[in-house]
């Protein structure tokens, strides 16, 4: 899947599914702080990457996660690596 693809996807999903403001959604921006992604919204992202992309969130392998940029890079290597 294209890095693309996958930046879309999840934009889609921040804006429709968690309510992020568009403006918001940046690649530098940190999911905590900026995005507002807080341990409840994780839980419904954890179910949404799972139905577009086809995988299961670890939480160990997110602990380095901290922008969007790094959250794309994560999907990419899992979606891919397949």
């Amino acid at each position: 899947m294209e890095r693309k693809e996958i930046e879309s996807k999840v934009r889609a999903f921040l804006i429709d599914d968690l309510e992020v403001d568009e403006e918001k959604i940046f690649p530098e921006a940190k999911l905590k702080d900026d995005v507002g992604i807080d341990s409840l919204d994780f839980v419904d992202i954890v179910v949404i990457v799972e139905k577009n992309f086809g995988f299961k969130i670890k939480p160990e392998e997110m602990a380095g996660v901290v922008t969007l940029d790094d959250f794309y890079a994560y999907i990419e290597g899992k979606v891919n690596a397949k």
